[in-house]
């Protein structure tokens, strides 16, 4: 009673596999607590199968730890992409799962670049130190700024836009044999250079959620390799929901990344 927890909030059929082993993550008929019902993060209390908390150390804020389920979004993509020591990646769009990716890959310890449009968004990337090297793709040459860092190319690119032309540029940007993941939700098809991907002999890799790096994910924050606090972007109370809350993810959405709700307004 009393530890402080954070929770993998999944619901999955019976019978899944939720080893340390299992891609549950995939599991036909799989939900989120909140959206496909048990309740919610605003409900008083919720109840949770054992299997999906994990005890997070005392000296870990509570108002960061809620960024720990984001935060393992960004780890399952950068595992994903199976980089060796000290690889070369590039992440396309610095929304807020794309700077949780770069902050994942860079306390790796990558060599991380963004491709950012927004001015804002690149700042507070800037800010948040999660990468080497802030291009703007409207006005910068992403393909070659990346061969003047790396002449072969990047390692892995994550694609965090669900825009083409965003895809395009990881494409680009991976040298021979790299691999390019794609992290943002897609609501509409996207095409491919097929010439290219063979060429390149490239890997082409979806990614979605998380399995088992709850762990990994709390302990590169409570080791201090991220500091999560810089993501909370605003600390709102319940009647704040959805003027400062919704409307401003929906219309001022570059310069939120995680904006916190409490009862109180002043954080957890």
């Amino acid at each position: 009673m009393g530890d402080h927890v954070v929770v993998e909030p999944y619901i999955v059929p019976e019978g899944t596999d939720t080893s340390e082993t299992g891609h549950y993550n995939l599991s036909e008929g799989s939900n989120f607590i909140g959206l496909g019902g048990n309740g919610g993060g605003l409900a008083e209390k919720i109840s949770v199968d054992e299997r999906w908390v994990h005890k997070i150390p005392d000296s870990l804020p509570l108002d960061e730890a809620a960024l720990i389920e984001p935060l393992s979004v960004g780890y399952h993509a950068v595992e994903r992409a199976n980089l060796s020591e000290k690889s070369t990646i590039l992440v396309v769009g610095a929304g807020p799962i794309g700077l949780l990716t770069a902050a994942v890959a860079k306390a790796q310890g990558h060599t991380v670049i963004i491709s950012e449009p927004s001015g804002l968004r690149r700042k507070k990337a800037q800010e948040a130190q999660v990468a080497d090297y802030f291009f703007n793709p409207i006005e910068d040459d992403i393909q070659a700024k990346v061969h003047e860092i790396n002449e072969k190319g990047v390692d892995a690119a994550f694609e965090c836009t669900s825009v083409q032309p965003g895809f395009d540029a990881c494409l680009d940007a991976i040298r021979m044999g790299g691999t390019v993941v794609i992290v943002a939700i897609w609501g509409k098809p996207a095409s491919v250079d097929m010439a290219k991907l063979v060429i390149k002999e490239a890997n082409l890799l979806g990614t979605i959620a998380y399995n088992n790096t709850h762990p990994k994910t709390i302990d590169l924050v409570s080791t201090g390799k991220i500091k999560l606090d810089q993501f909370i972007t605003a600390k709102i109370g319940l009647d704040d929901l959805i003027d400062k809350g919704f409307d401003t993810l929906i219309h001022h959405n570059e310069t939120a990344v995680k904006i916190l709700v409490s009862p109180t307004g002043k954080g957890l």
